[in-house]
């Protein structure tokens, strides 16, 4: 009988699913972001004009005061700080399976990287992938030949700059992948599960400084929008956290997890259904009510939590997902549930 090249065997991931458990608590929080960043980009996938009709103005401002409030610049960092999670744990399972893991990192940010130019380029651009592929290729893939004490400090200093310099927006993912990392290689993201005393001070903190930023973003933009939005997305994911630990754990799980799970799929999938339901809507989406904008994303989530909750009773992965974990790889990962 043949033996296997023990060199070979060093190269492949073995054929099960993932070596270590799942992170519930990560595809909660995952998915409960995807929902956030469906909200907010209901009207810019769908805008099809810059100016609004004077009859709108009414509306166009309440819709603009509430999704400020709430949504706006609140999810995306909650989605930066898990695609640094994200990373380094799939740093820590490859250097146990593969001898040189940053390769392959390379290449599932190099596979990302064409995922996003191609959405950009044939769906919408304001897509997000392409950032965070270029982004982790330039920041977080030579983090890995830091120290976590360095990129812990790196990642307050870059998220500090982006608030003062540029007011926030995409200019913080780049620290806040590093954060990320930092909380992962600190073993932070190992028990997130089993704590409930401080994700509970710190929503309490995030909740002060969120009252305190809100204040400031009714008569300013820019460091106070960018401000109330770190304070908010942090208020939301440890106030996830606390409840996680309480008998409403099961109920969280089944309505985000599913969606978390196959958050690339979703994500992609999503802007050709907004630009689907923004055409059997009509009227211009910039004068959209938020009842109207709550209302589209409410049908796509559904449609998607549906599809996404069928799909995982018999394959590990979404599609994309699953996609991605090949290309990753090099050889293709079982995808039937036993």
């Amino acid at each position: 009988m043949p033996q296997e090249d023990p060199r070979h065997a060093r190269t492949m991931p073995p054929p099960a699913a993932p070596g270590r458990p799942r992170i519930i608590a990560l595809d909660v929080v995952r998915g409960f972001a995807l929902c956030g960043i469906l909200l907010a980009n209901v009207q810019p996938i769908s805008h099809i004009g810059t100016t609004a009709v004077t009859e709108a103005q009414a509306t166009i401002d309440d819709a603009a005061r509430w999704l400020g409030l709430l949504v706006e610049q609140r999810f995306f960092p909650i989605f930066s700080l898990l695609f640094g999670v994200g990373f380094s744990l799939l740093l820590d399972s490859a250097g146990r399976r593969v001898p040189r893991p940053r390769v392959l990192l390379v290449r599932r940010l190099l596979v990302l990287l064409v995922m996003g130019l191609a959405h950009m380029f044939l769906l919408w651009r304001g897509d997000i992938l392409t950032i965070y592929a270029l982004v982790g290729l330039v920041v977080l893939l030579p983090s890995t030949w830091l120290p976590r004490w360095a990129v812990a400090g790196l990642a307050v200093v870059l998220v500090a700059a982006a608030m003062i310099v540029f007011g926030g927006g995409t200019m913080i993912v780049p620290g806040l992948f590093l954060l990320g990392s930092a909380l992962t290689r600190y073993g932070v993201i190992a028990r997130i599960e089993s704590s409930t005393l401080v994700p509970a001070l710190l929503a309490l903190l995030f909740g002060a400084g969120t009252v305190a930023t809100l204040t400031l973003q009714g008569s300013a933009e820019g460091l106070p929008m960018a401000a109330s939005g770190l304070a908010m997305a942090g208020l939301y994911v440890c106030t996830l956290l606390v409840l996680f630990r309480t008998p409403l754990r099961p109920v969280l799980r089944t309505l985000f997890a599913p969606l978390g799970r196959m958050a690339l799929t979703n994500y992609l999938s999503a802007t050709a259904l907004v630009l689907i339901i923004g055409k059997v809507v009509g009227g211009r989406p910039e004068s959209w009510s938020l009842t109207t904008i709550v209302s589209i994303a409410a049908v796509i989530l559904v449609l998607q939590w549906v599809w996404s909750t069928l799909w995982l009773r018999r394959y590990r992965f979404g599609p994309m997902e699953w996609l991605w974990r090949w290309a990753t790889w090099g050889s293709r990962p079982a995808q039937r549930v036993p």
